[in-house]
């Protein structure tokens, strides 16, 4: 499970809504961008959790993490809105989309999104909270990022929420982003200031990717307010560009 990240009290923009029809689900109104969003899910993390036997969390450790609204998912969504002239139109992959909040939320912006995530379950819960939220709907998909099958350069964007909470994911995210960017694409990573992802971004400094922090802050979520930092990465190609220009 990720380690918690630190924060104080706070009011949230995550409420659970009355029991809807159906045994084991719950839905949830997700605030942000200026209204609020229906979200189903079959239970929380903890619930889900516990039922999980030993033969199916396997060597993969495939724990539920797409049962929850992470905060960075919460800034990455505010982020898209601020952004929607840019992804209006734009080919767009959401990495680990889970119960797909921020790929419907730009999907209602005018992307043309694509929602990767490696668990079935999620999948058919982000489809069914698509059809609830009405607009555009993104193109789930069940597909490991490690092996993308995905046409070279066919993104504007991409973005993650919390997806690099653990080491072995930097690799196989970094290929990704080389194989799947477009030259003069973006990737936008969310995460609440983990110490695993810390040295992340230096490194692809070193490996020749444009790295900028573009903002700090801190996000209310379930009681908890969590400090949530949002990077952009530029590839190796544009930011050397971009280092010309500017020198």
């Amino acid at each position: 499970m990720p380690p918690a990240a630190s924060g104080s009290s706070g009011p949230g923009p995550i409420r659970i809504l009355p029991a809807c029809s159906g045994k084991g689900r719950q839905r949830l109104a997700v605030s942000a961008c200026g209204r609020d969003w229906l979200i189903e899910r079959g239970a929380d993390l903890e619930t889900l959790w516990a039922g999980i036997g030993e033969d199916e969390f396997g060597c993969d450790e495939r724990a539920p993490y797409w049962a929850e609204i992470w905060p960075a998912s919460l800034l990455l969504a505010e982020w898209l809105a601020k952004m929607q002239n840019e992804i209006r139109g734009a080919a767009c992959l959401d990495l680990g989309c889970g119960l797909g909040l921020t790929a419907i939320v730009a999907a209602n912006l005018g992307a043309r999104v694509v929602g990767l995530d490696y668990e079935r379950p999620a999948l058919g819960y982000a489809r069914g909270n698509a059809r609830r939220n009405g607009g555009l709907s993104p193109l789930f998909t069940l597909m490991d990022w490690r092996a993308p099958g995905f046409a070279p350069h066919s993104f504007d964007f991409m973005w993650g929420g919390d997806i690099l909470y653990e080491r072995r994911f930097y690799e196989p995210l970094r290929d990704l982003f080389r194989a799947c960017l477009k030259p003069c694409g973006r990737v936008w990573l969310a995460e609440p200031r983990r110490s695993v992802s810390a040295p992340v971004w230096e490194e692809l400094a070193v490996e020749g990717f444009g790295v900028r922090r573009l903002t700090t802050e801190p996000v209310p979520v379930e009681g908890y307010t969590v400090t949530v930092n949002l990077w952009e990465l530029a590839p190796p190609l544009a930011a050397a560009r971009r280092e010309n220009d500017h020198g």
